[in-house]
């Protein structure tokens, strides 16, 4: 099967019918919601069922539901999760089993509303300056312990029949600014970045699915990783990530281009699948066109991500809550 090189989002809280003739053209690999898209469980599973629909197969949905600030769906129709930094630092020695508890609630909680794929976990080093927009979004400082719970947080959406996605490659911890509005470079060299923000992502390569970073990594290349050539080859060949790779979304600020030129210019870099979000809908078929479709390794890839998403293990929602509560002392939501 061919599938469009493209993760697309809908502007409401069903599609409309330009938007569902457009994804029966483009045939994206799969879709993104947002809180706009949110509104009752019927509602999103009728969503969801419009976009498997428009492109004829059981494509993935994806959203951003990492807790904390980063948390599309919220009550009634899911937990209120602390941010991940504060149940790291809750759970203590037991954090790592926190974390897989943790994501496979979430998963669950995605599963029973047709969402069948979140971006998470987040592998990103904290260091004394991570911007703001990402600190508590990490989940540690010390590579080891990064490892160790975003692995404990991917295997909870696997167990929960979720794929996640692993971000953002090849680590975002050193950004000192907010990649949505600009440009951030690091300075690091290559010999520290080896053992510490890219270690994670090397160590977590087996993953299905991957998100890159709009960074300059100045020891690799003097342009964004995502539109980079160079950095898309060190993370397959020198990282050995053979999974998915998705972009961060292209219309963020820390790329200059259109959203059509910078989807042109990441597929040619090397990523997968570009990810678009929150643009009219000319701009989605621009970006759909310039992206293409997936190539032979792509779709080995792609094939290979899908055969990741198997049915949920049985879980025992009240007992798995009550071993987190137990675990983080009762601090468990907001």
């Amino acid at each position: 099967m061919t599938y469009g090189a493209t993760i697309l989002d809908a502007e409401g809280l069903r599609l409309s019918a330009d938007e569902k003739h457009l994804f029966r053209e483009a045939n994206p690999f799969g879709f993104i919601l947002f809180a706009r898209n949110i509104e009752s469980a019927d509602q999103v599973r009728a969503l969801c069922g419009d976009m498997r629909e428009a492109v004829g197969h059981n494509c993935p949905i994806t959203i951003d539901q990492e807790g904390g600030r980063v948390q599309r769906l919220r009550a009634p129709l899911a937990r209120d999760w602390q941010p991940p930094l504060d149940h790291v630092q809750a759970a203590g020695q037991g954090a790592e089993r926190a974390m897989y508890l943790r994501y496979r609630l979430i998963a669950a909680e995605l599963l029973a509303l047709g969402i069948d794929s979140n971006c998470a976990p987040c592998g990103d080093l904290l260091t004394p300056g991570t911007h703001p927009f990402l600190k508590n979004r990490c989940y540690g400082d010390l590579p080891d312990q990064v490892i160790r719970l975003a692995r404990a947080a991917a295997q909870g959406h696997l167990d929960g029949g979720v794929l996640p996605v692993l971000k953002h490659m090849p680590g975002h911890g050193r950004a000192l600014v907010d990649s949505h509005k600009d440009l951030p470079h690091v300075t690091a060299a290559l010999d520290d970045l080896e053992v510490s923000d890219f270690a994670v992502f090397k160590a977590l390569k087996d993953l299905p699915l991957g998100m890159t970073a709009h960074l300059v990594y100045e020891a690799l290349d003097g342009g964004a990783a995502t539109l980079s050539p160079v950095v898309m080859d060190y993370i397959r060949q020198q990282i050995g990530f053979d999974g998915l790779v998705m972009t961060d979304d292209i219309s963020m600020k820390a790329l200059a281009g259109t959203p059509a030129e910078n989807a042109a210019a990441a597929r040619q870099a090397g990523c997968d699948l570009v990810l678009y979000c929150n643009g009219p809908l000319a701009q989605r078929q621009a970006v759909a066109e310039a992206a293409g479709v997936l190539d032979a390794d792509g779709l080995r890839r792609a094939e290979a991500a899908l055969a990741r998403r198997q049915e949920p293990a049985p879980l025992d929602i009240d007992a798995a809550e009550a071993e987190l509560s137990a675990l983080m002392g009762g601090r468990v939501y907001v």
